[in-house]
């Protein structure tokens, strides 16, 4: 799912392409991507674009007239700009939204359509899409610790509740985490005052570098691979890779669709994190710490040699 990161850049790209463009028309590839009946779609064309703005993970385009465009990209949704009038790609349209500057696609790589368009009126309406989280890049310290401490959760619960804390998902938890040296299953309410305080800067360090970035690698063109899984990410995605830090191979847990990357060496003292599936299924043959896992392994290269 498109984070905090990825939305600023899609936001600042397009506030640059269709700032103070009309808006000629939507062209819907899938009617279910739109969840709103009033006011109408086509009380949309030709308002002009008065600001395109970030809300949690949400893109923000706000049109002539108080009225806003709502764009939840979810896992597999992405916008792709394209030349004015761009046919609708077959399998992957959602919908295409044509302006005087050219055409933005809404496309969705998945055969679960959950990315969503709302149309509102108001700003009453639009706070309605407001998760409550706090902008950590906007605020400081005592702001963060009362955010992370309102609810009982683990680290990782934390971080990607859009109630406590905005635009921050599954890939730059891992990735935060890891840089504040915290084990993701570590309760909140545990942490002392310096460890809270370095969860903040890592927290603020992450979201800012990811930023640039990204805002580098796009420059003035249109972000075209927009992924959860990049290059020079420490632990998300790098499930058996070497950490970069200490070169311990990074551990996972897997729970549904989402999984969770730490480096055991770096976050945990050595201990491996129970994954559900898997310690369940291998019960006393689990190893609990990295040692046991990589004697595991030896052992098992050992025996695979000696059969060869």
């Amino acid at each position: 799912m498109p984070e905090l990161p990825d939305i600023v850049v899609y936001v600042e790209r397009l506030n640059a392409l269709v700032g103070g463009a009309p808006l000629e028309g939507v062209r819907l590839g899938s009617p279910f991507v739109l969840r709103s009946v009033d006011p109408p779609l086509a009380a949309a064309a030709g308002r002009r674009v008065g600001s395109v703005r970030r809300l949690g993970k949400r893109v923000v385009l706000g049109l002539e007239g108080d009225l806003f465009l709502v764009i939840h990209l979810m896992i597999a949704g992405r916008l792709r700009w394209r030349t004015r009038g761009a046919a609708l790609p077959r399998r992957l349209a959602l919908g295409a939204f044509d302006f005087s500057t050219g055409t933005l696609l809404l496309t969705e790589a998945s055969t679960k359509k959950r990315a969503s368009l709302h149309l509102c009126a108001g700003a009453a309406a639009l706070a309605a899409f407001d998760r409550g989280g706090l902008e950590v890049l906007e605020s400081d310290l005592p702001a963060f610790r009362e955010a992370l401490l309102r609810e009982r959760h683990t680290l990782k619960r934390a971080l990607t509740d859009p109630r406590l804390f905005s635009g921050i998902g599954n890939a730059y938890s891992d990735e935060i985490l890891h840089r504040a040296r915290l084990s993701p299953v570590r309760l909140a309410q545990a942490l002392d005052a310096a460890e809270v305080a370095r969860l903040h800067e890592a927290t603020r360090a992450t979201l800012t570098e990811w930023t640039r970035r990204l805002r580098q690698e796009v420059g003035d063109g249109f972000p075209e691979k927009v992924t959860a899984f990049r290059e020079g990410m420490a632990v998300h995605g790098r499930y058996q890779k070497p950490c970069p830090d200490c070169g311990a191979p990074v551990q996972r847990i897997v729970h549904a669709d989402h999984e969770t990357n730490y480096c055991p060496r770096c976050q945990t003292g050595g201990r491996l994190l129970a994954d559900r599936s898997l310690s369940r299924l291998l019960r006393d043959d689990w190893p609990r710490t990295l040692e046991e896992l990589e004697e595991g392994r030896a052992a098992a290269r050992v025996t695979s040699s000696g059969t060869t």
